[in-house]
């Protein structure tokens, strides 16, 4: 049986005898119903950042397995929570098919390889939850990690734009947005990979909220790795507290540089050791500290 991301497309039959602006209308027309897709998907969705957010606290991992574009996105997504949001070094990780060889260049037949899967898995244990990313939702690869990754007890996920995906037996939860033929018949780098970039980026990004890592909307666990981060810690300073560009370097400073004591000492005036002991309390949640800090103020 075809999947649908391998059917045809009835809507771009004459894509290859239009011109130039034609072709770019077809494939913003197509990358437009994306977002649907993704949004029908959001019950699951929602039930995969909640059980992602019980491994954590549990003291388990997040782990990411794709092959080719899928395992690519799952890298992409993996490498920049941790200047995003200071994620500790091995809390989301994402393992592609093939290893770095094969970021950069196609490796033949590595994502055929079940047993390639579940060797990349064997470090998953009972405390974590597997993700997979299979777009067709038959990988063989995909299909060794989760199997392995369901013996040593993990939580399971599928993330696929094939609602019959004949890996969902193998995921405690499937989430399948229905992305439907691509532009180019089978070239699910188009709105399959669209569709799984706005998932994990979904994903991870509210499993950091839940976490504690912003508050409100900001970065407030961000990592100054460039002058463009250390500049943008001091506008979330100056953003969320108010206080003027000497008095956030200032914080910052005797906050060895980690923006969430310093937030916490401008908007409280408490010291910088006893804000650092708030956010320890309240398992980094600056929402709480704050609070707790407050009703001894």
């Amino acid at each position: 049986m075809t999947t649908p991301t391998e059917q045809r497309n009835p809507r771009t039959l004459a894509i290859d005898a239009v011109g130039t602006t034609e072709i770019l209308r077809m494939v913003n027309a197509e990358d437009a119903s994306v977002a649907g897709a993704v949004a029908a998907v959001v019950p699951q969705l929602a039930e995969a950042v909640d059980r992602a957010v019980e491994a954590v606290r549990s003291g388990g991992r997040v782990h990411y397995f794709g092959a080719g574009t899928s395992g690519r996105l799952a890298v992409l997504d993996a490498a920049e929570l941790l200047p995003t949001f200071h994620v500790p070094d091995g809390l989301v990780v994402a393992h592609h098919a093939g290893g770095m060889e094969a970021l950069l260049r196609a490796v033949e037949n590595v994502e055929d390889s079940e047993q390639g899967g579940a060797d990349d898995a064997a470090a998953v244990t009972a405390r974590d939850i597997a993700i997979g990313l299979a777009a067709s939702g038959s990988t063989p690869y995909v299909a060794g990690a989760l199997k392995a990754a369901r013996a040593a007890g993990a939580a399971t996920v599928l993330v696929t734009s094939n609602p019959d995906a004949p890996l969902a037996p193998l995921a405690d939860i499937v989430i399948a947005a229905d992305t439907g033929p691509e532009v180019i018949a089978g070239s699910t780098r188009l709105k399959a990979g669209t569709a799984q970039k706005m998932i994990l980026n979904a994903f991870s990004t509210t499993l950091m909220i839940k976490l504690g890592r912003t508050w409100s909307n900001l970065m407030v666990d961000l990592v100054a790795t460039n002058q463009k981060l250390r500049n943008r810690m001091l506008r979330i300073l100056a953003e969320a507290t108010g206080a003027d560009h000497a008095s956030c370097e200032s914080a910052l400073a005797a906050a060895d540089g980690e923006l969430k004591p310093a937030l916490v000492h401008l908007l409280t005036g408490a010291p910088i050791p006893a804000a650092r002991a708030a956010l320890d309390a309240a398992h980094g949640r600056v929402a709480t500290a704050l609070t707790t800090l407050n009703a001894h103020a």
